[in-house]
């Protein structure tokens, strides 16, 4: 009996999509079953209805591309992109990503990768976009004056950067578009006893995992390393547990 209603309730989300408790009631009885009481009635509809709204903000998600144009290109010179960096305009791209605030709200952000990273960067923002992974803010870091800490500091998610890795003469992968951090304050880099950015001290400590943390098992995590990219919080020294890319450092 118990699988005959499981088999007739997915059946009515299936053909009803969201629907009344009266509109259910009609549909239940035309299947030759007994009209149901409350609160069934109105519990089965709602069941009803909140898959099809959830397939319904699924179907919502957007992630758009475009090539490096004029305008562009001058609002993101000298502060990310410069004479020098190791990859040309002609090689990003500007992307538009919905994903979910913290506020439950739907967002739309923005931003620069490498083109033949799009379709990794994509599948892993679709991912976090269904399981309501929180992003608390995605705008280009030339909105923070191309400055990497005062991105972090905003807890701003970002990628392409041209800058050096910190303390080193080496390229960031950041300089390449093959890199991206996600809510720099739930994931803070951390080594030893020091940790960025400073409004980060509340998630040094990994535990309890909260909302918008990056950990082996979250699906942005997963998500990104299904493509082949791997992740900060995985190194065997320093940990940053914002950041994601394509090599794995």
């Amino acid at each position: 009996m118990r699988t005959r209603l499981l088999s007739l309730l997915v059946a009515a989300v299936v053909v009803l999509g969201a629907c009344t408790p009266a509109e259910f009631q009609a549909w239940w009885v035309g299947q030759g079953n007994a009209p149901l009481a409350e609160p069934q009635l109105s519990e089965a509809a709602a069941v009803a209805t909140r898959y099809w709204e959830e397939v319904a903000r699924r179907n919502r998600f957007r992630f758009t591309t475009e090539r490096i144009g004029p305008s562009l290109a001058a609002r993101m010179t000298p502060s990310s992109y410069r004479p020098g960096c190791p990859v040309p305009l002609s090689s990003l791209v500007y992307a538009r990503v919905s994903y979910m605030g913290f506020d439950g709200r739907e967002q739309l952000g923005e931003l620069v990768i490498h083109r033949d990273a799009v379709p990794v960067v994509a599948a892993a923002f679709e991912a976090m976009w269904d399981d309501r992974f929180p992003i608390r803010s995605m705008r280009l870091v030339d909105d923070f004056g191309g400055s990497d800490q005062a991105s972090m500091e905003a807890d701003n998610t970002s990628a392409f950067n041209c800058r050096r890795v910190a303390g080193t003469t080496r390229w960031s992968h950041h300089a390449l578009g093959r890199a991206i951090d996600i809510n720099p304050r739930e994931n803070p880099w951390v080594s030893g006893s020091s940790f960025a950015p400073p409004s980060a001290a509340p998630y040094v400590a990994r535990t309890p995992v909260r909302p918008g943390m990056l950990t082996a098992s979250s699906v942005p995590v997963r998500a990104f390393a299904a493509g082949g990219w791997g992740w900060g919080g995985n190194w065997s020294s320093a940990k940053d547990y914002q950041h994601v890319s394509a090599s794995g450092h």
